[in-house]
């Protein structure tokens, strides 16, 4: 009971297949999620390319049948083509089978309702939960729904080039490392009309992910993609992680434009479109964003770490962007759902109107040395956070999302459980590397259980 109730995680459900997630306890979900969505219109049901991913869709869309839900079944997608499926065609909701960027023994269900809004703990998905712990249904309905195919990655495409004017796109040399995950089944059907001659390294479907982890959270999978614009010299590269929602631009040098830097960059692009707007960034965030945003005549509106806090914040206050640290990029146009795809093709556009190298894109909007996100395995985590609070008490604390500790106007770190993993992150930035490394020992002493260094 406990492994199935810790697959539901804050904003969508995650586990390792055959012991937490089966196809009995996805059909369970499936049927749940079927009897929690308001009225009685289809759902969309999507899938990445893990090898268990379509026999755990099936069981949903088993249970979804089941239930009398009628089941658009548009195969395998990135999971950002969810949203789209579900806004773009009037759905009652939609199911998409992936772990993102976890590695291969795992895998999970992101859910969403109409209008592709957020389905986490805090907006239905305990509902669900409870149904199928308890394993309590509405009784199956007399006439079963149907299920219907359809293709959507044309219409996709043609939704992504709405971010840009493709007349303004000039040709440039990029390389794209899809990792192996779904953005390998789905860039190329970009390229046709993009004036990009594109590198494609791990294009080739593989949910074992034999070249590296699909995360380019984490930089060190970035080596191959690195080298190539290194030998080639070329104008710089695009990550995506293996469900596709999330990317990275990678300079014409081989230095990496963080979650914070393309949330800054995006952000003063969309602020010129849309002045005086709301800007949503989540907690662990550079603070080069709100720094921006209020110079550009914005507002940047702080809160919690996870897919289903951004859209409901980027919602609430009619947001044209929003950013996250970890590569989550949201947009207003995209029924204020995030898209690995919208921000890496508006990413370059930006950089093609600014006439700038992506280089020195970087450099205007990075204002602080950031640390990349560190993990630790830690029992204790309330634990590790009350030994931080108690450290740190005579500076501003912040306990929206872990903590978060304000040293001075330069420099800040966060710790917080992951919503995903069993493990603590931190995040810190500050204005010189020496200082960001003497932080980031101190607090990681702590976290640990060290004495504070």
């Amino acid at each position: 009971m406990d492994a199935i109730y810790n697959i539901f995680k804050a904003y969508d459900v995650r586990g390792k297949v055959g012991t937490e997630l089966t196809a009995d306890v996805a059909n369970k979900i499936g049927k749940a999620f079927a009897d929690w969505l308001p009225g009685n219109g289809p759902i969309a049901v999507g899938r990445d390319m893990r090898l268990d991913s379509g026999e755990i869709a099936d069981a949903v869309i088993q249970g979804l049948l089941a239930q009398g839900r009628s089941v658009v079944d548009i195969g395998q997608v990135t999971s950002d083509m969810i949203y789209y499926a579900v806004g773009s065609l009037g759905l009652a909701g939609g199911a998409m089978i992936t772990a993102s960027h976890n590695p291969g023994e795992y895998n999970g269900i992101k859910l969403c309702r109409e209008k592709a809004l957020p389905v986490g703990l805090e907006s239905g998905l305990d509902q669900i939960r409870d149904h199928v712990l308890a394993n309590t249904f509405k009784p199956a309905a007399k006439t079963p729904g149907t299920i219907s195919k359809k293709d959507i990655v044309e219409g996709w495409i043609d939704h992504v080039l709405t971010f840009v004017d493709t007349a303004k796109l000039t040709p440039l040399r990029l390389v794209v490392d899809a990792g192996n995950g779904m953005a390998g089944a789905i860039f190329p059907e970009l390229e046709p009309y993009v004036p990009w001659e594109i590198t494609e390294l791990y294009f080739e479907l593989d949910g074992t992910f034999p070249n590296h982890q699909a995360n380019p959270l984490k930089f060190e999978t970035l080596h191959d993609l690195i080298e190539v614009i290194k030998r080639d010299k070329l104008d710089g590269g695009i990550a995506f992680d293996g469900d596709g929602d999330r990317a990275f631009l990678i300079d014409e040098t081989g230095v990496v434009l963080t979650g914070g830097t393309m949330t800054a960059m995006l952000a003063d692009y969309f602020l010129g479109l849309y002045p005086g707007s709301n800007i949503i960034y989540e907690i662990r965030n550079s603070r080069t964003v709100p720094r921006l945003v209020e110079k550009a005549g914005g507002k940047g509106i702080m809160v919690k770490a996870g897919h289903a806090y951004m859209k409901q914040a980027m919602l609430k206050y009619d947001a044209p962007f929003g950013g996250e640290s970890s590569g989550h990029f949201f947009f207003r146009d995209n029924w204020y759902a995030d898209s690995g795809l919208i921000a890496a093709v508006v990413g370059i556009y930006v950089a093609t109107l600014s006439g700038l190298k992506l280089s020195e894109l970087r450099q205007r909007y990075t204002y602080f040395v950031a640390t990349p996100e560190v993990n630790f395995e830690v029992e204790d985590k309330d634990g590790a956070i009350t030994r931080l609070a108690r450290q740190y008490q005579q500076f501003d604390i912040n306990m929206l999302d872990g903590i978060t500790v304000t040293i001075d106007e330069n420099t800040w770190f966060n710790a917080r459980p992951s919503n995903t993993e069993p493990v603590m992150r931190l995040n810190a930035e500050a204005k010189s590397k020496s200082e960001l490394d003497a932080l980031v020992a101190k607090v990681s002493g702590i976290i640990e259980g060290n004495r504070p260094r």
